[in-house]
């Protein structure tokens, strides 16, 4: 398990690939979701963690299940190695 404070790297990728696929921009996920466009692009490039709700309102902004969202962020995380 990865330490508490470390970035999951996996998760930004799967927002990014998601939000690419829909021709969505971050401003936009960032309005539908009720996220700052700003926080969208830190948990995008891995700088900070997402809290559950803001997990929650993304999925939903991208029209995609929590679990939908966590098994491409673990599939993306297995495909880029371990991490360190």
């Amino acid at each position: 398990m990865p330490p508490r404070n470390e970035p999951q790297v996996g998760l930004g990728r799967a927002i990014r690939q998601l939000r690419t696929e829909k021709g969505l921009s971050q401003e936009k996920l960032g309005h539908n979701s009720e996220i700052h466009p700003t926080w969208i692009s830190h948990i995008e490039s891995g700088r900070n963690n997402p809290a559950w709700g803001s997990v929650r309102r993304i999925a939903g902004a991208l029209g995609v299940k929590v679990s939908e969202l966590a098994t491409l962020a673990e599939e993306l995380e297995r495909a880029s190695g371990p991490s360190k």
